[in-house]
């Protein structure tokens, strides 16, 4: 529990973290943020890494943040491309697991604990089911969806050529999406002022597609 409320809290004040990894780490922060998107989008387990607000917060420090009268700035292109690229690599080694070690994993448990949860595997396969392959661009821009369908991918042995040309476009959607909407729009006086609020808003946004499908599941079975 206490893991949970520390990543809560991670997300909703990752301005604030960034800034101070920003003042602590230098350039070392592009390492950093490459390492947790490329971890969240990468391996299946670990479907909670705070992706979309993390590009909206690195977007709005592209355009500089100033906070007591220090400065805290990334690179705009450095980001977008060392983003991109761990998002794409992310998703190749999803669908690679899958494919080898999918059954497996699926199946495995630590304690009376499943690795991973069947309930989020049957929300990623609803998704390919009325998706199809741009199931693969779709859930980039859907939490625990876009860490689960390169591994349903590749479980469900979906050809490779098929799967990479899908996996570059939603890799470079979503982080040229999110991050450039950070970098007009996160230091926005109305923004910075609530962005615990934008930050619900952009995970609510997120989580649109797959709430709607559950209640429309829902209310077929009825």
């Amino acid at each position: 529990m206490s893991y949970l409320l520390q990543l809560l809290d991670f997300i909703l004040h990752i301005d604030n973290y960034l800034f101070l990894l920003i003042q602590d780490y230098g350039v070392w922060i592009y390492a950093i943020l490459f390492l947790i998107i490329f971890v969240e989008t990468g391996l299946v387990f670990m479907p909670l890494l705070p992706g979309d607000s993390l590009l909206f917060a690195a977007g709005s420090f592209c355009a500089g943040v100033q906070i007591d009268n220090e400065l805290a700035q990334l690179n705009l292109w450095v980001v977008l491309g060392l983003l991109m690229i761990a998002a794409i690599l992310g998703d190749a080694l999803n669908f690679w697991i899958g494919q080898k070690y999918g059954r497996k994993l699926a199946q495995m448990q630590i304690g009376r604990y499943a690795l991973l949860k069947e309930k989020h595997l049957q929300q990623t396969q609803a998704f390919f089911e009325k998706h199809g392959s741009k199931t693969i661009i779709i859930a980039r821009f859907v939490p625990i969806v876009r860490t689960f369908a390169p591994f349903t991918a590749g479980l469900a042995s979906m050809r490779y050529s098929i799967f990479l040309r899908f996996n570059v476009i939603g890799g470079v959607s979503w982080v040229l999406g999110l991050t450039l909407l950070g970098y007009f729009f996160g230091n926005l006086t109305i923004v910075r002022e609530n962005f615990e609020t934008v930050i619900f808003g952009i995970i609510g946004l997120s989580l649109l597609p797959m709430l709607l499908a559950i209640a429309k599941e829902k209310m077929a079975k009825r």
